[in-house]
Order: C-alpha cells, then structure tokens, then sequence
C-alpha cells in the first residue's frame, strides 16, 4: 500500500469530519500518535463572522482519542491562528470535536461517561486510558451542559421525594417527564424554594406549556404549581392516597392484634384463652394480604384473608372499602362520576377511615382531576429504585453534586 493510499484510509477510520491525517507515528508503551488537520482553508471569526484565509500562526497540542483495540490514540492537532481582515484581530479555528482547552475530544468524553455509569470513576481511570482529574473535568462539562438545558415538550409533570439514607430522614426532590418517564431533575432538598428555583429556570414557555403536575398530598407542591405554573392541573397522585389508607388499615391490624393478646393475657377460663390464641394466630402475617390487591393474592394469601375477616369484623369491611375505592380508581373515567362514586364511599369510610376521610375531602378537586387522563406519579416508583441503585453503585462519587450530574446522564444517554 503505497503511502497515500494509507494516509487516506487512515482518515477514514479516524472518521472526524473536516480533518485528514497528515502522518501517524507508533512508540511502544505510548501508543499511537496521528498528525492531523483541517481540510479547509478558511475559518469564520468568531466576533464579526467575516471568513478569513489569512493563516497568522500554527498551534500544535496533542490530545486523547477513542483507542483502537488496545492501542491508545493521541492526535497531535494543527489548530490554525487566522488574522481577521475585517476587525484585524486574530482567532483560533473553531474545532468541533474537541472542546477548547482539553485534553480529550468530545467522543472519548461520552464514552468514558458511558463507562463511568455503568461502573465507578477508579475503575474507569485504571484502564489508563483517561485519568481520574480528566473524568472529574468530564463530569463537570457535563454539568454546565445539563445546567443550560431546559426540559423539551414537557406536558405532564411528576414532583417526588427520595430518602438519600433510609432512616436518617435525608430527602430530596425529583423532578419526572411522566409522558417520557425521564427524569429531568434532583435536588439536594425538598423545600419549596429550592424546587422554586429550578423551576423557574426552565422559563415561562416551559412552564406554560404543563398541563398536568402530579404531586403527593402536600401542600407545599400544589402551592408551587399554582404560582409558576398557571395552565397546569393539580393531581393528586392515587398511589399516595392508597398509602394513606393502608396505613389506617394497618393500624387497625395492630389494634386487633394487641387486643387479642391482651384477652389471651387475662382470659381466666382456658376455653377463652384458647379463643384468643387461635384468633390471634390468625391475625399473625396477616399485614401483606390486607394490604396488597386482592385481585393479585394467591390461593394461600386468599385462605389467610378469609381467616382475618373472620376473627375481625371491623378489619373484614376496612379491607372492603380499600378495595372499592381501589376499583373506582381503576374503572372510573370521567370526573363527574369519579365525584359521585368517592361521594358514596366517603359516606360509608367516615368512621373507619377518619383520617384518610378528611385528607380526601381536603384534596377532592385534586383527587377528581385523577379521572379525566389517569395522571399519576406510579412511574416514579420505578425510577425511585433505579436511583437508589445509582446511589449504592456511586463509589467515586464524593459529594450530592457528583451524584446528581450520574443521575441525570443516566436518563440522558440511556433513554
């Protein structure tokens, strides 16, 4: 192969529009080195946009590539200093694949990103490929760049929370794209003002365009959507109205159970102990099958649920109305019935149900909004797990920052 006819296909497969390779180099133990430059002639100044030919100096640095097999790339460019005719000022070319002042060009930059998500910084910089300083640096570009961005074509809203460490009451706020199921933001808190803040970011266009916000039963949330948000509809996701009922149902499953022990305790006639011991033995493990669908329990789960509704009248048509109001969340599709339906049923709940009763009275409109599109957070769920999974995986990561940037280039690249 005659050398021309290698210079060619070598730029071929370095494939970097506008730029040829001039000459290529190998030392063992560095890698290969590949002499490059632009192919035209001109460049266009950045301040007064006037084309320019006019070649004033020649600046020679080397940066990292993607490698090829397990050959390491360095690219040893000729980026050209033009003298402006127009404002007689010189400029450096303007080179799209590398950003200006780094080491590496923006294809290694996105996958070394790519690995980092997939693995953790030290892993990543022990290939010895980019080092630990440069994946920093990409993850700070990569910052600035989610920091610009603003959501696009976003209809339908989702505002949420995630424990940072369970138990140590550490949350923070996500932001969801329901129609996408994408997140598209996370906050170190879950105060009002720090979600004002990065709402208001994205502009009045983006916020007008919302139509929907699905929040959880806080009033914090649905003040915020009414200020910044003036054609979007509240909804009251149904997933944190369910978790309030079951929480009144497991309660009541307590109670039961604490009774049961306490007549056991003090029975004096052994029949009566015997009653109770039996009793209570089936309200033992009976928490999943009262709370979970009872159209998704199995033989076993069915039988138990039977021995509960048994030995508790008051547990027996607690379950019901969870379950009745679990079918008009799913059956209903239109606002005016869902009003009717939960007017019946808040009827029949009011003394088994006080609090969740009230909670539903105070966020009827909300609630009712539920029935016309079937808007909801249950998305975020799922995107809840994938965070936390993010969080466990996150070794290198030292600080919230750093942890936020992988979050939101894990939905960017990956969805």
């Amino acid at each position: 192969m005659t050398r021309k006819k290698g210079i060619k296909l070598l730029t071929e497969i370095l494939n970097l529009e506008g730029m040829k390779v001039i000459s290529q180099r190998q030392h063992e133990g560095i890698g290969i080195i590949l002499q490059i430059e632009s192919i035209g002639q001109e460049s266009v100044c950045p301040r007064c946009r006037t084309k320019s030919h006019r070649v004033h100096q020649n600046h020679r640095y080397i940066v990292k590539d993607l490698p090829w097999g397990e050959q390491t790339v360095f690219l040893e460019i000729n980026r050209r200093q033009f003298k402006c005719k127009n404002c007689r000022k010189p400029f450096s070319e303007d080179l799209e694949f590398i950003k200006k002042r780094r080491t590496y060009t923006k294809r290694l930059a996105a996958r070394t990103l790519q690995e980092v998500l997939e693995n953790e910084i030290h892993s990543v910089a022990k290939k010895g490929v980019v080092t630990t300083e440069e994946i920093e640096r990409m993850l700070k570009d990569a910052a600035e760049e989610l920091g610009q961005s603003k959501p696009s074509e976003l209809k339908r809203l989702g505002i949420d929370e995630i424990a940072l460490i369970k138990g140590k009451g550490n949350y923070c706020a996500v932001l969801i794209d329901l129609c996408k199921s994408k997140l598209i933001g996370i906050l170190a808190g879950r105060t009002q003002a720090e979600i004002s803040q990065v709402i208001r970011g994205w502009g009045t266009e983006v916020l007008e365009g919302i139509e929907e916000v699905s929040i959880d039963l806080w009033k914090g949330y649905k003040s915020l959507v009414t200020e910044l948000m003036p054609n979007a509809q509240v909804v009251a996701d149904r997933f944190h109205v369910m978790v309030q009922i079951n929480q009144e149902l497991d309660i009541q499953r307590k109670r039961e159970k604490r009774k049961r022990e306490d007549s056991m305790k003090s029975a004096k006639k052994s029949k009566e102990k015997v009653e109770h011991e039996q009793a209570l033995e089936k309200l033992k493990n009976s928490k999943y099958v009262l709370l979970k669908n009872e159209k998704d329990l199995n033989q076993e789960q069915e039988m138990k649920l039977i021995q509960v509704k048994e030995v508790s009248p008051e547990l027996k048509i607690m379950h019901e109305l969870k379950e009745e109001i679990r079918k008009i969340y799913e059956e209903t599709d239109n606002w005016l019935t869902g009003l009717l339906k939960l007017g019946v049923w808040l009827a029949s709940a009011q003394k088994y149900f006080p609090k969740s009763q009230s909670t539903i009275i105070r966020w009827l409109d909300e609630i009712i909004a539920y029935f016309d599109n079937k808007t909801t957070s249950g998305i975020v769920e799922g995107i809840n797990n994938k965070l936390k999974l993010i969080k466990r995986s996150a070794y290198g990561f030292r600080n919230f920052e750093n942890y936020r940037i992988r979050c939101l280039l894990t939905w960017q690249i990956n969805y």
